[in-house]
Formats: structure tokens, sequence, C-alpha cells
């Protein structure tokens, strides 16, 4: 019979291990992201019905490396992160200052992605039911410059304006996926963003529909058809009324039913559009 137990030698000298990561290279090639991905990790999300959420994150943290060290020590993220044990929002750019000072690093990054789940009453019925919404947090700290982009992804249904007005009977209709990245003054609420997309669709989806509920949704998407175009630029429309928003990228994602391909449209504030903010970000991409 097999035992798993683990064997630890007593009396090793951490000094008289090598440390391979410290070695110079002589390859004269910076690295600008090293660091780990896909690491699970309790995390705490403002809710403005309950106060906080807690929900289950993929972390993604990386560092810059100079060009002649070998290596960048991987168990020092998660240290990181153990000194935490559970990762607040507010706490991101605490988290990325010690990731530069334990790591020995001039720009952090850190990316958080996670379910966000809200109520909702489905419209006729009345009967609740939980969403879940994909969410994005990507942070960065380059010297002392600081950003921060919120994502957040939304499932909707749109109706086809064309097939609508073409058609004898009925016209196609679809699930689509509308994803809205912002950067933001103040707290944005994740269901600012929400309602934003959902009032921008053909119909919101829900988990839980009754019979009459269906009825309503499916007539309630007939008489508001869109395109991804349309779709998109309503949500531009609302989030440029939005004071507190510095700046966005709109994406719509259309999983047609009756064509071999996928719908996109996009939009993205420029420096004209984002309030009069006039600021130099850090995150160019992501």
């Amino acid at each position: 019979m097999f035992k798993n137990e683990i064997h630890v030698q007593e009396g090793i000298n951490k000094s008289m291990l090598p440390d391979t990561q410290n070695q110079s290279d002589k390859r004269n090639i910076p690295i600008d992201k090293v660091g780990i991905k896909n690491l699970k990790y309790p995390i705490t999300v403002k809710d403005p019905d309950s106060g906080i959420q807690h929900t289950v994150a993929t972390v993604s943290m990386t560092v810059d490396l100079p060009k002649e060290f070998k290596g960048t020590h991987m168990s020092r993220f998660v240290e990181v992160l153990m000194n935490k044990r559970e990762i607040h929002i507010d706490s991101i750019y605490e988290i990325l200052g010690e990731m530069q000072k334990k790591l020995k690093a001039k720009s952090a990054h850190i990316e958080l992605e996670f379910p966000y789940f809200k109520e909702k009453k489905a419209p006729v019925s009345g009967k609740p039911s939980l969403m879940d919404y994909r969410i994005k947090f990507h942070a960065v700290m380059d010297n002392d410059k600081k950003d921060l982009i919120m994502t957040v992804q939304v499932p909707v249904k749109t109706l086809c304006p064309c097939s609508k007005n073409i058609s004898k009977y009925g016209a196609h209709n679809q699930r689509g996926e509308v994803t809205v990245s912002v950067r933001f003054l103040e707290t944005v609420w994740i269901e600012e963003i929400i309602g934003y997309v959902e009032k921008s669709a053909s119909s919101e989806l829900f988990t839980l529909l009754k019979r009459e509920d269906e009825k309503f949704v499916t007539e309630h998407a007939y008489e508001n058809p869109v395109f991804v175009e349309d779709v998109v630029r309503n949500v531009a429309i609302k989030l440029r009324e939005n004071k507190n928003i510095l700046w966005y990228l709109v994406e719509a994602e259309n999983y047609e039913s009756i064509h071999n391909h996928n719908a996109y449209a996009m939009i993205e504030s420029h420096k004209e559009f984002s309030n009069g903010h006039h600021k130099d970000f850090v995150i160019k991409r992501y």
C-alpha cells in the first residue's frame, strides 16, 4: 500500500540553495510581462443591493523584467495575494504596489475575471432568478502612474430589422453578447453598465421565464428590432452622457441564427469624447 506522505528534509539552509532566477542573462532583451495566469482566488465586489458580493476570480499577475535578470520569482506573486487572503476591488492598487516592491519591478499588472450575479424578476410573473455576467478588472501601476479598466459582458437578444421588414411572417432573432470596457473617475456600478446594455438591445435575457413572460419577451423583441450597429450606438450614447466615464469601448456580437457567421460592431471613444479629460492612459492593449 502506498502512502501519500511528504518527507521534509530537516536542516536545509536556504542560503545554500542556488537562486537561478537572479542569475544574469547575456541576451540583453528585457521582458515586458512575466508572471502567473489562471489562478483561482476569492474576491469581494461592491453590490448596491447587498453591500458586497463574494465570488471567485481567475487572476493574472505580471511584472516587467529587466534585461540583466534570467527570470522572475513566481512564488512571490502568490505570496502577495496570500497576505490579503481575500481581494477587495478597492485594494487593487495596494496589491500592485506590493508586487512592484516584492519583485523589484517598475510596472505591475493584475487582471481579475469573475462571474457577477444579479437577481432579476421575470417581466410579467415577477418570478425571481439569478443572472450571471462576466466581469473583468485590469489594473496597472507603471512607476507611480495608475490605470484601471472595468469590462462588463452582457448577454442580450436581438431581432433583425431587415428580416422583419422583408418577411411576411416573423423575423430572425438570436442571442448576442455586448462587451463594454470603461475608465472612470468615481465608482461606476456594474449594474449601471448592465442597464445601459439591456436597454439598448431588442430584449434583455432572463434565467427563469413562465409562459406569460416568454410571450412578453418575444413580442417586446419584435417591436424593438436592432442591428449590432444600433446596439453599439445606443450604448455609446448612454456612456457619453455619464460624466463619470473617461473612456469607453463597446463591442456587440450577434450569434446569427440563419447565417454561418456572427455579426460584429465596435465603437471606441477618443480624446474629444472623453468628457474633457485628457489623460495618457497606461494600458495600451488588454
